[in-house]
């Protein structure tokens, strides 16, 4: 059977790294992050070990990729990445980071390629930083943060980066920020603990709601009209987007938006999806009856999530071996082109 693990590829698209300068800057924050992620395995087993895997890009990884069967990782630097800085600083940091992961990725070309960290708040530079990586380094596309500095990515301000992204035929991957402080402070602070309102506004539910409302507004905005081509990632098995599609598509139809589809077809044609720790059968089939085994790709979500428990929901999906195929390895060989 192809769902055993010797038998079937797994690439992995959302696993994430630090550097030593990214600790040194804004990776200050993951302690934060930890915390209101507790709940994850990892990170429950400590903040030192939790920055000793996301730094391990190397043989120590790669044991626990091969104990958990995965042949493949697309690495991107963790969250909040470089979005949230000044510009020069963010090219700066974008620039070593970058360079960083491609030796990585030379020294073990089978097991993992990149994503690369953008300077968003430069998006020229971020276009010519994409360029770079791509077709001097061979990396598969970018992974953003969330917003920059509150601003998203339907602001025409950005539009350089989707240009150059449709035009070097790369993806884009959405992933969840922390929440600005103002957002924090009127949408997710009330009547209970601050503990409980850091966790509210991100492991729980903020960095998903969040980044649902980043794609629709990409959607909302026109740009995938003005880049059909244009392919972007979200996590998480879709950030809520697929029980929310046939609302979606009949609240605003194309009357209303003025756009050249329905709010749906862009989120079936333009929008791939990954598993990233949403390890949950009944969301999975949400997603694969909404949009297909076709736009579904795996991934663990390292080291916030168990690859072993991500491995092991693969495996049991309730999906034919040629849908656990794709899902597994050969939507993202496509889109990717590994």
């Amino acid at each position: 059977m192809e769902s055993n693990k010797s038998s079937i590829r797994t690439i992995a698209l959302e696993e994430h790294f630090v550097t030593a300068a990214f600790m040194e800057g804004p990776g200050w924050i993951i302690k934060d992050q930890a915390q209101a992620a507790r709940a994850h395995p990892q990170v429950a087993a400590g903040i030192t070990k939790l920055i000793e895997m996301l730094s391990d890009i190397g043989e120590g990884r790669i044991t626990h990729m091969d104990a958990a069967g995965i042949d493949m990782q697309i690495l991107s630097l963790t969250s909040p990445g470089v979005e949230q800085l000044d510009a020069m600083e963010a090219e700066t940091l974008a620039r070593e980071v970058n360079d960083w992961l491609a030796d990585a990725v030379r020294r073990y070309p089978d097991r993992f390629a990149g994503f690369a960290a953008l300077p968003t708040s430069s998006p020229s530079k971020a276009a010519d930083e994409l360029e770079r990586m791509v077709r001097t380094h061979g990396f598969k596309g970018a992974l953003i943060n969330g917003h920059t500095q509150g601003r998203y990515l339907d602001d025409e301000f950005f539009w350089p980066i989707l240009e150059r992204a449709e035009a070097l035929q790369v993806p884009l991957y959405l992933h969840p920020t922390l929440p600005s402080q103002s957002v924090m402070k009127e949408v997710y602070t009330g009547n209970y603990s601050p503990e409980i309102a850091g966790v509210f506004a991100t492991a729980a539910w903020g960095w998903h709601i969040d980044t649902a409302n980043h794609v629709l507004r990409l959607i909302l905005s026109g740009a995938l009209d003005q880049y059909p081509k244009l392919q972007i990632i979200v996590g998480h098995l879709g950030e809520t987007l697929p029980f929310m599609l046939p609302r979606l598509n009949r609240s605003l139809p194309p009357e209303m938006t003025k756009l050249k589809k329905s709010v749906g077809a862009y989120l079936r044609e333009n929008v791939y999806y990954t598993v990233s720790g949403f390890n949950w059968t009944p969301a999975f089939l949400d997603l694969f009856l909404q949009v297909g085994a076709e736009k579904i790709m795996f991934s663990t979500d390292y080291p916030y999530s168990s690859m072993h428990e991500a491995r092991a929901f693969l495996d049991q999906l309730p999906v034919s071996p040629a849908d656990r195929a794709r899902i597994a390895h050969r939507n993202a060989e496509q889109l990717l082109r590994i």
